[in-house]
């Protein structure tokens, strides 16, 4: 179908601004056939699943959601308390099971299931075992719902969305990481902070690895539409790097910081993770920093990796990736970032 005449080119017979905005990530498919019947589930019922689950059932997302988890006590549990919750709710169907067959037919399965880190257990270990859960976790996913979207959210996200992607044998556009979107949003809270705006007049990017790599895209802040950097040198008007560095940093220690209070994050990941789902099942076409493959963007080559960059969501996952401006130093440190990355894949055996 043709995009109606409203939208895309400028003028009668302009130039389409869709090919030119956006570019495709390699080894993409079609969109999956769109239906009515709007079906999630969410595999893990942790304290970030739940958070997950409940504001997607707040904000009437779907029409069914599917709670998985091998703890079949506290998994029933959880069902049952949702379930009650259902005159204060907008009505959705909720079901729960240690079985993986009632996720067929979900339009997106977001996986939240990790193992946690046990005491003097390296990274790497950790992670091993995290890729051993999601061999068991993705082929059956794939399975009962070879037209779903996959949304990663187990940490560290990046790499265990690029092994999602190939224990599934989806297209790239439909194996995405959170990545850092909730990055962005610390960072534009912070920005709004510190100029006293709100935080939706804040258009700011974190990309790159969602962990300690990440990279700050300070020459693309604005606020209001104004370039922040911009206007503050044709106004003369001083600032010091490391007032940036900090900011930056704030953002990468924040996680930290929630977690050393109460124990975990949910409820941030909750919101940044719902609103993913509403722009991908409702084919908002809204720009998310999330994990895609990153192949061919800034330089990257030699070796397949997921990071994240400002992507076009919609029905069909992953429509494409803005060609936003990187100066050198942040596509360096973009690369700097996907090598952090392909460093730790090569371990992994996959």
């Amino acid at each position: 179908m043709h995009p109606s005449g409203s939208s895309s080119s400028l003028g009668p017979g302009g130039l389409d601004l869709t090919q030119a905005f956006f570019k495709p990530i390699q080894r993409a498919g079609l969109p999956s056939p769109a239906k009515r019947h709007t079906k999630i589930s969410v595999i893990g019922a942790g304290n970030v699943g739940m958070a997950i689950a409940q504001t997607i059932l707040t904000q009437d997302l779907a029409d069914e959601i599917v709670l998985i988890d091998a703890k079949a006590d506290k998994l029933r549990g959880e069902m049952l308390d949702l379930q009650h919750a259902a005159a204060f709710l907008p009505r959705t169907k909720i079901n729960a099971s240690v079985d993986y067959e009632f996720t067929v037919g979900s339009d997106l399965c977001i996986v939240t299931a990790g193992a946690r880190q046990n005491p003097g257990e390296s990274r790497l270990d950790l992670l091993q075992r995290n890729v051993a859960l999601f061999k068991n976790i993705i082929p059956p996913l794939a399975r009962f719902s070879p037209d779903t979207i996959l949304l990663i959210v187990s940490n560290p996200v990046d790499v265990l969305t690029y092994v999602s992607w190939k224990l599934s044998g989806f297209p790239s556009n439909r194996v995405i990481g959170s990545g850092t979107n909730l990055d962005s949003s610390r960072f534009r809270f912070l920005i709004a902070d510190h100029l006293d705006v709100n935080a939706q007049d804040v258009q700011a990017y974190i990309v790159g690895e969602h962990g300690d790599s990440s990279v700050a895209l300070w020459s693309s802040i604005s606020v209001g539409g104004v370039p922040v950097l911009s206007f503050l040198e044709n106004q003369q008007i001083a600032y010091e790097k490391v007032t940036l560095e900090k900011i930056h940093k704030e953002v990468v220690d924040s996680a930290y910081e929630v977690i050393s209070l109460k124990g975990y994050t949910s409820w941030a990941i909750g919101y940044s993770v719902a609103n993913l789902a509403r722009s991908i099942l409702r084919d908002q076409r809204k720009i998310h920093p999330v994990s895609v493959l990153a192949n061919g963007f800034y330089g990257i080559e030699g070796g397949d990796v997921f990071l994240s960059l400002p992507a076009q969501l919609g029905r069909g996952g992953v429509l494409g990736v803005t060609n936003v401006h990187l100066t050198d130093e942040e596509a360096k440190r973009f690369r700097d970032s996907a090598n952090t990355i392909l460093d730790v894949q090569s371990q992994l055996g996959i």
